[in-house]
């Protein structure tokens, strides 16, 4: 039993040094939010509320980087994860998006690849309900089609 509550000691013990030495990795720190140059002409303000619940913090520069955000390995998958969306998709841009494919925002929303699942655990607020998906997805459409 002895062994046992050593074994468990020395383990944590490790852990907590592992923990404590990834903070000292410099990725993932920088929570900048640039300046919003120019949103669409969002087609109602029902689509744009529904995109700020869903979307805004990985497609936008007005990110609200929650605590976890501060402390590695979690602040590496969320600075990862803001920086892709904002490449793949900024409302805060908009004057410089080139959407490969329109109809592409609305399948991922309809698959559920959108918001992620990871995302949705961390803000039950951005988890939609099938209304809310199909509002979002054609009020995006239509936004995204001016």
């Amino acid at each position: 039993m002895k062994q046992l509550v050593r074994t468990i000691a020395v383990l944590t013990m490790i852990g907590v040094v592992a923990f404590l030495i990834i903070q000292l990795v410099p990725y993932g720190r920088d929570h900048a939010n640039p300046p919003v140059v120019s949103e669409p002409k969002w087609d109602s303000s029902q689509t744009r509320m529904l995109a700020e619940r869903a979307c805004f913090d990985c497609h936008s520069n007005q990110t609200t980087w929650p605590w976890y955000s501060n402390a590695a390995p979690a602040s590496w998958l969320v600075y990862r994860d803001v920086v892709e969306g904002r490449r793949r998709m900024n409302f805060s841009d908009w004057q410089h998006q080139r959407l490969e494919e329109p109809g592409e925002i609305g399948a991922a929303i309809d698959e559920g690849e959108m918001p992620p699942l990871q995302y949705i655990l961390m803000h039950p607020s951005a988890r939609l309900s099938a209304g809310e998906k199909e509002q979002l997805i054609n009020g995006l459409t239509k936004t995204t089609s001016q």
